[in-house]
């Protein structure tokens, strides 16, 4: 188990579209318990932030035993809130962003993430992760954030916007999960080194990002690689009211699966 990595989860309450989603009842649990109850169970490392610049989300994580960082209220992205995080805490060498609105994240991936980390021992690695599109819904969803991979699994984009573009699109289907041309769906976890966080205020702005409103685009765009690793997880972040509701029509309640 790495003494060296934390696991931390970047919540706030004032979401855009979403407001107080971290608190939002799933299955009788606040989402946010759910994402802290599944990076609990990581064998890679026993060190669990929730940071968030909210009381109420503080007093509901700390009532089930978790651990918080109060943060500023200004950040823009959650790897922001990270960076305040590992400003605090030079001594940590690697960390894992884990989006407060993935209940359903496989703690194994999260190991994956890590060990990937400690084995290459880069401080300019960054890694994320993508599951096989399940439906044309979710290709041509602007909630659903694709990414597409190059040959060794290096992220060429994200988007929100379908991509690649197929000229037959009833048959994008079939070439995503047969021909594996690529494209995923990107899941909302991030690994990266303290260092990186340390100096993120010194990378300049991307127009790429800001089009978006993708903070991961802004690594691609300042020249850092992004590895994907894939997995078969059927499970993707909320962002509306109805994405939990039928999140939790489907979801079995279950951290791994």
């Amino acid at each position: 188990m790495s003494s060296e990595s934390w696991i931390v989860i970047p919540a706030r309450y004032q979401a855009q579209r979403f407001p107080g989603k971290p608190l939002a009842l799933l299955h009788g649990r606040p989402m946010v318990v759910w994402v802290l109850e599944a990076c609990r169970q990581v064998k890679q490392t026993s060190n669990v932030v929730v940071a968030t610049d909210d009381q109420r989300i503080a007093e509901v994580v700390r009532a089930c035993g978790g651990r918080v960082e109060m943060t500023a209220s200004h950040h823009k992205s959650g790897t922001e809130r990270l960076a305040e995080i590992a400003d605090r805490n030079p001594q940590v060498k690697w960390f894992v962003n884990v989006q407060g609105d993935e209940p359903g994240i496989d703690p194994r991936l999260i190991d994956r993430v890590i060990s990937l980390l400690v084995e290459r021992d880069d401080p300019d690695l960054l890694v994320s992760a993508g599951s096989v599109l399940k439906d044309s819904d979710a290709y041509r969803s602007p909630h659903v954030v694709k990414v597409v991979v190059d040959l060794k699994g290096k992220a060429l984009y994200f988007s929100r916007s379908p991509i690649p573009f197929y000229q037959d699109e009833n048959s994008a289907l079939q070439i995503m999960q047969e021909d594996r041309s690529g494209v995923l769906q990107h899941l909302g976890i991030y690994g990266y080194s303290g260092s990186f966080l340390r100096n993120l205020k010194c990378q300049p702005s991307g127009v790429l990002a800001a089009s978006e409103n993708l903070e991961q685009l802004n690594w691609l765009e300042n020249g850092y690689a992004i590895e994907i690793l894939e997995c078969s997880s059927p499970w993707s972040g909320i962002d509306t009211p109805e994405e939990l509701e039928h999140f939790a029509s489907k979801w079995p309640g279950t951290m791994v699966g």
